[in-house]
Parts: structure tokens; sequence; C-alpha cells
């Protein structure tokens, strides 16, 4: 059976891919949504003691990815959304999958456009270098602003209670120090990398966190002679796991990643 590693973001944990685990498995695939390690429990328990996300480090982030695809029969497809996009990326360039999608993804190092609306959605952490140090959550207000600008109030809190979680403030910071400290950091990726798989940036044109310009940005960074492909959902915000209509998206992904990963089609639609 063909596998499907889903990897999630920055203040959601692998619930948020709930609905694609579902439309994926129904479509006849094997899919893992790993979590980063310490996050092993519910969103509930994260918020009540956010110890496990103060003390993980990209590094350590990184590992546990790549230890859980090494483990499988043969390279699967790796999708990420957010952070999780950036760190597919890095395992993609490390010669892990078949094919990677990222969606509305974090940027991987040197990619240097900062939308003023990036700059809001991310001040709550980056507002204090103490938060370097800490585990720092969003308000359902801001939440609203970052993740979810185009739903409704009542749909953005009732996201906001199902999946948030604190996130990494040192990941972050690192993240952010990566373009002006010397060397390679943690995000690093090689893009002249001719080894790497297929790789497709889907990104939402009202994301506030991640808007399109990062995204184009990212992918232009890549000079490589394989595959890195962008394409743009008009009315999306940055949440397109939960969004109204993810499940096109969810197939649109799927029959990309499918025919440049070399695989048979689906037998079934996942519908």
């Amino acid at each position: 059976m063909k596998t499907i590693v889903l990897i999630h973001g920055f203040w959601v944990t692998p619930r948020s891919w709930e609905h694609w685990i579902e439309r994926y498995e129904r479509a006849g695939y094997q899919v893992i949504a790993p979590s980063y390690p310490g996050f092993e429990v519910e969103v509930e328990a994260l918020n009540a003691d956010p110890t496990p996300i103060e003390q993980v480090t990209a590094a350590q982030v990184i590992e546990h990815l790549e230890s859980v695809v090494a483990a499988l029969d043969e390279p699967p497809v790796i999708i990420g959304h957010s952070a999780g996009g950036a760190f597919t990326q890095v395992l993609l360039d490390h010669g892990y999958g078949a094919a990677g999608v990222v969606l509305n993804s974090a940027p991987t190092e040197g990619v240097l456009v900062t939308p003023l609306s990036q700059v809001r959605s991310t001040f709550p952490v980056l507002r204090n270098p103490a938060n370097r140090h800490k585990a720092v959550g969003l308000t359902a207000e801001q939440w609203h602003y970052a993740f979810t600008n185009t739903f409704t109030e009542e749909e953005s809190l009732a996201l906001y209670e199902r999946y948030h979680i604190p996130a990494s403030g040192r990941i972050l910071w690192n993240g952010v120090l990566a373009n002006i400290q010397p060397g390679p950091q943690d995000i690093h990726v090689d893009y002249h990398n001719d080894r790497r798989a297929p790789l497709l940036f889907v990104s939402g044109s009202e994301d506030h966190i991640m808007p399109p310009k990062v995204q184009r940005s990212n992918a232009k960074h890549y000079k490589s002679a394989t595959v890195t492909e962008v394409v743009e959902y008009e009315g999306k915000a940055h949440l397109l796991p939960a969004q109204e209509g993810w499940e096109e998206i969810a197939d649109h992904v799927l029959t990309w990643a499918v025919e440049h990963a070399g695989w048979p089609a689906p037998e079934t639609s996942g519908a």
C-alpha cells in the first residue's frame, strides 16, 4: 500500500488533518500524520501543559520526521501545511519522499519576502525576544486574522477551540534570525539539488500569515532541474485543510502528487 505523510504546522497538531486523513484512506492509501516530538498528546493536553512546545527544536522535529519516513518500505508522498511545508521541503532536499506538496508553506532559509500581514500574524510571538524561550498562543481574534480570515467568526471560533495550541517561540525566532546568521541554519535547503523529488506549492490568495508572494518567492529560489510548480486558490485563507472546498484541494494535490511520484492512479476518488 502506498503511503501519504501529512505534516502539520505551528499553532495546530495532526488533528488539523482529520478530514484529509479520512479522505485519503478511503482512496486506498496508508496515511500517517506524525506529531512533532513531545506533541503526541491531544490538543487539550498541550494547551494545559505546553512544556513540550517550549522544549522542542527544529532539528528535533526534522530528525523525528525523517525517522518516520525512513521506516517506510518505499518513499511516500509528503504533504506539509504552513511550518510543515518548510519541514517538507527540508525532507525532500535530504532525499526523502517520492513527491512533495506544501500548502501555504512557511519559507525555507533565504526567502526574504515579508508582507505586512505576515508581520501582523506572527507579531504575538516576535514582538518580544523573551518569547524565544516560550510557547506562545494566539487569542481567538489573532487566530481569525492569521488562519481563518475568510471564515465566519463562528466557524473560526469552532476551529480555534478544536485545533489551536501555542507555537514554539524558539523555532519562530530562529527562523527569523537564520537569514542574518552566517552558515546554513535548521531550515536550509540546497536550491540547486537536482535529485530532489517534484514539489508543488499551493497557496490561498487571501492567506495573511503566508501570503502567495511568499510561496512564489520560495519557489523561485529553486534553480534545480527537477519539477517545482505553484498553484493558487482564489478566496482561500491559511487554514486550507479545513476551509470550505478543501475536498477539491485535497483531490488536486493527490492527483498531482501521484502523477509526479509515478504511482498508479487511485482506484477510488476519495469522495
